[in-house]
């Protein structure tokens, strides 16, 4: 019998970036979203950065992105029920996989008009935690002139995934190169790493 994960699990063997169209039923993506839009209305977005806090980098000039990290303790119903999701994402693919991941972090982001993040990796320098990425969109109705698309760097080939709701990226931290193109409309998303600390 199928696991709810496997197609994600299933596609990133495959192909080194999984995704699953579906991952996130809509009523948890909708309640997700109207999160974001409360935060931004509560002015508790925050321009993101760069780097950890030994290597941050000042200039800001790689991303234009806004951010607000989940609390584990959250008593949010929605973000309770995404991190729930996680976690049983997480024992699922150290039953399958054998990752030891034993953490993991999740921040909303959003792209206004105009925002970006230049091509990049995930993991930092001076710290290997972060074994693979997840992003988690949240926006309707997408379309290629709404730009905003991620752009994933595959040996020779550049995979460009639109930023649809209930949609689920999964790739490793470390190897793959990526970027968000000029958002021409707000974009939204769940994003983070699973890490093994």
């Amino acid at each position: 019998m199928k696991n709810q994960f496997d197609v994600l699990i299933d596609s990133y063997l495959e192909n080194k970036i999984g995704i699953d169209s579906r991952f996130l039923d809509a009523a948890l993506s909708e309640g997700l979203q109207q999160n974001i839009l409360q935060l931004q209305k509560d002015k508790l977005m925050k321009v993101a950065g760069i780097g950890n806090e030994l290597i941050m980098d000042a200039e800001q000039k790689m991303r234009t992105d806004k951010i607000h990290w989940l609390e584990e303790k959250t008593d949010n119903r929605f973000e309770q029920e995404f991190l729930s999701k996680m976690h049983d994402f997480i024992g699922y693919l150290n039953r399958t996989c054998y990752t030891g991941i034993n953490a993991c972090e999740f921040h909303y982001a959003v792209y206004e008009e105009g925002s970006f993040y230049k091509r990049h990796i995930d993991q930092f320098k001076n710290d290997d935690n972060r074994k693979f990425s997840m992003i988690n969109y949240l926006n309707d109705n997408w379309i290629e002139e709404d730009g905003g698309q991620l752009l994933v760097y595959k040996d020779a080939v550049v995979q460009k995934i639109l930023p649809h709701s209930q949609t689920t990226v999964f790739f490793k931290s470390n190897e793959m190169e990526h970027e968000v193109t000029k958002a021409n409309r707000p974009r939204m998303s769940v994003t983070g790493w699973l890490k093994r600390i």
